[in-house]
């Protein structure tokens, strides 16, 4: 931590992490040959088998009831709209974007990890049958094109408070799916869910490290920033989510609802 008459920027602070991301990246992020695949998980079309697999996959998926099918189809739209929030990092305040930077490699990286969890998800949907995989399409473009509005312009402080919770609330989400997913009879989906679970859960404990590491180095504007996400509440990505001729927002409330019945999240 830095004397207290000493001022330090945003920009000066991210400096100073640049090397400490760089040097740990891997503490966060797995190397892409050890990482998992979807392909590692849905049925292999190469094999003579495919179709008996799917078959078996179609039978297990309609055993999930409309509410867990809606939360998971919630889950995977918010997934899907990944460009928006790699477009998102880009426009923080202070981040260099020089090609070896640490924070550069970190949202590369970050945005390769999520990048099969949507993969992973609308295959799943698409082979189970239990959904209108054209409506899916057009309300996945909608959230993209709306995009969001999480009320922190680009501050890199507030962003890094935001996905400490946003990761986490989105591991808990993908965890109970699973969960109940495995109760209802669908292994196959309930270890899809857990393997993005894990993911969600490594990105969570990396934002709180930044978060911490910026508590040392500038407390007092880290905690203003802290102050101004609580008071203002933490708005999940999606939340412009919508269907074909619905306004902005109502299918958010719809995917919310379903997870609050289910006890997906409580308030």
């Amino acid at each position: 931590m830095l004397p207290d008459d000493v001022l330090i920027s945003r920009g000066e602070v991210l400096e100073q992490l640049e090397g400490y991301l760089k040097d740990n990246i891997y503490e966060f992020l797995k190397p892409v040959e050890n990482s998992w695949q979807p392909a590692d998980f849905l049925p292999d079309s190469r094999r003579e088998t495919f179709f008996d697999e799917v078959k078996e996959l179609r039978e297990k998926a309609s055993g999930l009831s409309y509410d867990l099918l809606a939360v998971l189809i919630g889950d995977t739209i918010t997934e899907e709209a990944l460009p928006n929030y790699e477009a998102w990092f880009h426009e923080l305040d202070s981040m260099k974007r020089d090609h070896d930077n640490g924070w550069a490699r970190w949202i590369r990286g970050w945005t390769a990890e999520e990048n099969r969890h949507g993969d992973l998800l609308n295959r799943y949907l698409y082979l189970s049958g239990r959904v209108n995989m054209r409506e899916f399409e057009i309300s996945t473009q909608h959230l993209i094109n709306d995009g969001f509005d999480l009320g922190m312009a680009h501050d890199p402080y507030k962003a890094f408070v935001y996905t400490s919770y946003q990761e986490m609330a989105t591991n808990v989400s993908h965890r109970r799916v699973g969960q109940l997913a495995r109760t209802a009879g669908d292994d196959q989906l309930s270890k899809i869910c857990g393997m993005i679970a894990g993911d969600e859960n490594r990105h969570a404990k990396a934002y709180k490290t930044f978060v911490s590491k910026i508590f040392e180095l500038d407390p007092s504007e880290m905690m203003i920033a802290f102050g101004h996400m609580m008071r203002n509440k933490i708005v999940m990505p999606a939340h412009y989510m919508r269907e074909l001729g619905v306004d902005m927002g109502k299918t958010f409330g719809h995917f919310t609802d379903a997870a609050q019945r289910i006890g997906v999240y409580t308030s």
